[in-house]
């Protein structure tokens, strides 16, 4: 057992702030790569704890907790959107003592390294992937041969020889501010009930929307990489020991895009007897070209698909946001996935770079039509290490002035040349539903309870504490859908 004591900090405060744990996807679940760093550092013999800021009360509460844990290395990973908390965590951490060795990480180092080399405090800079990297910098670090170099570059892992996820790591600090919740990470919808949790089954993406590439290839590779389906059931098969969860959600960017995969995982997922729901992000044009492999994902416990709808108007869609998706096949899929009583996760962008307002009501109308379970709005922001980016920067139409205005938010200005008070409006709008859409949705909720309920009665499943229809309280509905 190495006696160098490793502090990893989770930074995500530009969001919700402190105090925000519990609230939501961005102050309740877990980071995947601290996570993973983690569990790949503990097998090489190091002690490892977090310190996450969303649990804290503020900066002082962070100076306690320092002094407390008292670190010989304090590692960060970084977004984007985590520079200022990164960089005032470092600042912190130097003040209190300069030998502390800073480590920084994560996709912002990969996609600007240039920026990030302005960080002051900060010993290393990882780029890339680090399952492999960072515990050999902990060893080095550790004998006292570290580089002289400040920055060092990741070497990409075999997925399936790292460890699995230490989801550990974050329950077992949430739990000293609070977190009850009987749930490794807070649920967000209803089809997904607790205990809920996230896993991650590759990295990479294979399309090459304007919107993130050529910055994901950076960090992972051209070509997406993928953990065998036998690793995954097996690490479903010890959190289902470990933690009893009853649904969960893939976080990969695009799970479907492998089709030979998903249909060996659902196979497996049946026979070693799961059950529990799950949703996963995929695909319009997917969707609609493998309907035999949506039909497969649904009997294996499918709820939900994240989609990328992005925008209703074809020019922006095709040639400015490069997606590779029709507006039809956008249309043909929410119809495929209705049809099937699959939940729809919309996610889409206004205010894009050239777009028109007329091309911003094409997206709203689309909204009007599809009528997806759940609305995901967001106004366009340019993401450093992406050619949408770059396209901003050269037309100098940039107005953020924060990197904590890098998020994914739909309310404040990003460009220039958007009338933000009308994309306010079309948000709004975008997410009215019609009266015929409501009166559909209303009876789809009440013959999904009705089957349910005769469905429970004819097993003789009904217990006394159910209410007149059936549904024991405080159970959702399979297939139930959000207002």
């Amino acid at each position: 057992m190495s006696d160098l004591n490793v502090t990893l900090v989770y930074p995500g405060v530009a969001g919700r702030g402190f105090n925000s744990l519990k609230q939501g996807m961005d102050a309740g679940w877990i980071s995947h790569g601290l996570a993973s760093l983690s569990a790949a550092a503990k097998a090489r013999g190091f002690d490892v704890n977090l310190i996450d800021l969303r649990a804290l009360s503020g900066w002082d509460h962070f100076r306690e907790l320092l002094a407390e844990r008292n670190p010989d290395v304090v590692g960060l990973t970084m977004m984007s959107v985590d520079y200022n908390p990164v960089q005032r965590s470092c600042e912190i951490v130097k003040e209190f003592n300069p030998n502390i060795t800073t480590i920084v990480g994560g996709p912002h180092v990969t996609i600007a390294l240039g920026d990030s080399l302005r960080l002051p405090n900060v010993d290393y800079l990882v780029t890339h992937e680090a399952e492999i990297t960072f515990p050999r910098l902990l060893e080095a670090i550790e004998r006292g041969g570290a580089p002289p170099h400040q920055v060092v570059r990741g070497e990409p892992p075999d997925l399936d020889a790292i460890p699995f996820t230490d989801r550990d790591l974050f329950l077992d600090e949430w739990r000293k501010f609070g977190y009850d919740l009987d749930s490794p990470e807070v649920p967000f919808v209803a089809e997904l009930p607790p205990p809920f949790l996230t896993i991650i089954a590759g990295r990479g993406c294979v399309y090459n929307c304007a919107f993130c590439k050529p910055g994901e290839d950076y960090i992972f590779g051209k070509q997406s990489r993928r953990r065998s389906v036998e690793n995954v059931i097996e690490e479903l098969a010890l959190l289902r020991d470990k933690y009893h969860f009853a649904s969960f959600m893939f976080h990969d960017d695009c799970l479907t895009e492998d089709r030979e995969w998903v249909i060996e995982f659902t196979r497996r997922y049946r026979e070693e007897a799961f059950d529990q729901p799950f949703f996963c992000q995929s695909r319009a044009d997917i969707i609609v070209k493998h309907e035999d492999m949506v039909d497969r994902m649904i009997e294996a416990g499918l709820g939900g698909y994240f989609i990328g709808f992005e925008s209703g108007n074809p020019r922006v869609l095709m040639k400015v946001l490069r997606k590779g998706t029709t507006v039809e096949q956008n249309y043909q899929a929410a119809e495929i996935c209705r049809k099937k009583g699959v939940t729809i996760w919309a996610n889409y962008m206004l205010g894009i770079p050239t777009e028109t307002k007329e091309e911003v009501m094409d997206t709203v109308r689309m909204l009007k039509k599809i009528d997806p379970d759940y609305y995901s709005p967001a106004f366009f922001t340019p993401h450093p290490g992406t050619d949408l980016f770059d396209y901003v920067v050269e037309h100098n139409l940039s107005r953020i002035s924060s990197y904590d205005s890098y998020r994914r938010n739909p309310t404040e200005p990003k460009i220039r040349g958007q009338d933000y008070e009308f994309l306010k409006w079309a948000r709004e709008e975008s997410q009215r539903r019609t009266p015929l859409n409501s009166v559909k949705r209303w009876l789809r909720r009440q013959r999904r309870r009705f089957t349910w309920a005769k469905l429970k009665r004819k097993l003789g499943l009904a217990r006394p504490t159910d209410g007149a229809d059936g549904q024991q309280r405080g159970v959702p509905v399979p297939g139930s859908v959000g207002s």
